[in-house]
């Protein structure tokens, strides 16, 4: 019984593990992909802000 209980310790360890370990990577990607695309509508001009000059 003991080692039933270890072993889904184990899997539920190593799931959590690898469960923060995808995030790590997607969360990032993802605020580096709108930063990008924020950045590309403000650069073609299309985005609706427009720069003034004086």
């Amino acid at each position: 019984m003991r080692s039933r209980l270890a072993r889904f310790a184990l899997l539920f360890i190593m799931m959590m593990f690898f469960a923060a370990l995808a995030l790590d990577i997607a969360v990032p990607a993802t605020v580096l992909g709108v930063m990008a695309l924020v950045n590309g509508l403000l650069l073609s001009g299309e985005g609706g802000w427009k720069e003034e000059t004086a």
